[in-house]
């Protein structure tokens, strides 16, 4: 056992540019941002894009490679994950590309660097009036007290990788189940190839070429943007209710606003983005959620295409006024409800693998303080027991 600085453990502590790199959503390389970095976790599933000009110009300090860890200095501190391998990302502002030596195990230093001692350790250093940060030199004099050796490095890092494979896994499962749906509604409501490729005559509208006997219509026509309802994080009691922000679901509460499924819009905040709930929701109040007597599955997915504008100069908003004038496509009725049949078989699925998600990381969390201190040895414990059913199908 020895006790060393990240610098000792570290071959390369790169920064970060310390200006905004310009978004790409068709760029090939994700950019990581303070938000996107967890416990001992990457999330890549939100993390924006850039293109490859910025990946070159951004990573000119040092370029992320499979096994380097991204440290968070601010905003919040503390979060650290691991690039995993044929990722290739580019470094988001105030964070830090950590690179292990030989004798250290990523895996494991990421780990250990999300236990509960090491970040509060973190905390303590963070410095700051108004935002609390870390500085290089802080980040470099860390210190990970008894760190054994290489090879039990491995093994007590190899019980946590297996939740985080597992929870890899799950995340691409889910990614198909949304390609399948987006590939759906793209071949019958977007390319009109549905009922066996019939070929179908097609007229002018607001929307461009549509399929002549289908309508057009105002949003507002054939759907109601309600308003969220206030719900300060005092307020919020335990629970499995969904709490759904225009940033997504944002935490749990013990009582409902609106029964699921449903589509909640973004009103402030993220002006314009769209969130499907499948279970129970309460929608806040920088939110609107869908009221309609038509099948939500497809409305989901046309509201993904549409453009809402930002009608607030000082605080991003979405007009309701603005957004019920936007013009939607009307098909006929059963292929609507055809449609809604497979989205909803497919995101019910993945609301389970969700579910399976979250109770891997709640189990993983717990295990690894104790893991990575050798407080309990990864021989004691019968992995299968704890892994969820669905997780592990």
């Amino acid at each position: 056992m020895s006790n060393q600085t990240l610098a000792e453990l570290c071959i390369l502590i790169a920064d970060s540019e310390h200006k905004t790199a310009p978004k790409d959503p068709a760029g090939g390389h994700p950019l990581v941002r303070t938000p996107d970095l967890g416990r001992a976790r990457i999330d890549f599933g939100t993390a924006q894009r850039v293109n490859a000009e910025t990946y070159a110009e951004w990573t000119r300090r040092g370029r992320p490679q499979t096994g380097d860890l991204i440290l968070a200095r601010e905003a919040p501190v503390g979060g650290v994950g691991r690039v995993p391998d044929g990722v290739h990302p580019v470094l988001g502002q105030r964070t830090v590309l950590l690179r292990p030596c030989r004798g250290a195990d990523s895996r494991f230093l990421m780990y250990r660097l999300a236990a509960a001692d090491l970040q509060g350790r973190i905390a303590e250093m963070a410095t700051g009036s108004t935002v609390p940060h870390l500085n290089m030199s802080d980040i470099r004099a860390l210190v990970v007290p008894d760190l054994p050796d290489l090879e039990e490095q491995r093994r007590r890092a190899a019980g946590l990788a297996a939740f985080d494979e597992l929870i890899e896994i799950n995340e691409r499962r889910i990614d198909l189940l949304e390609d399948l749906a987006r590939s759906l509604y793209r071949e019958w409501f977007v390319r009109y190839r549905s009922g066996g490729h019939v070929q179908v005559s097609l007229r002018q509208s607001k929307l461009g070429l549509v399929p002549s006997s289908w309508d057009i219509a105002s949003l507002g026509d054939v759907a109601t943007l309600r308003y969220g309802k206030a719900l300060p994080a005092r307020a919020r009691r335990p629970g499995t209710v969904a709490v759904v922000s225009s940033a997504g679901l944002v935490d749990e509460h013990d009582e409902a606003l609106v029964d699921g499924p449903g589509v909640v819009i973004g009103r402030k905040g993220n002006v314009g983005s769209v969130w499907w709930v499948h279970c129970p929701f309460f929608p806040i109040d920088t939110a609107y959620y869908l009221d309609t007597t038509m099948p939500l599955g497809f409305l989901y997915w046309q509201l993904r295409g549409m453009t809402f504008i930002d009608s607030h100069a000082a605080v991003p908003g979405l007009s309701r006024e603005q957004a019920h004038g936007m013009p939607v496509l009307v098909p006929p009725e059963d292929l609507v409800r055809e449609f809604d049949v497979v989205h909803r078989a497919c995101f019910g699925l993945i609301s389970g693998l969700r579910r399976a998600i979250d109770r891997l990381l709640h189990t993983r969390d717990l295990l690894l303080p104790r893991l990575v201190t050798g407080q309990l040895d990864i021989a004691d414990i019968d992995l299968g027991d704890l892994l969820p059913d669905e997780a592990a199908a």
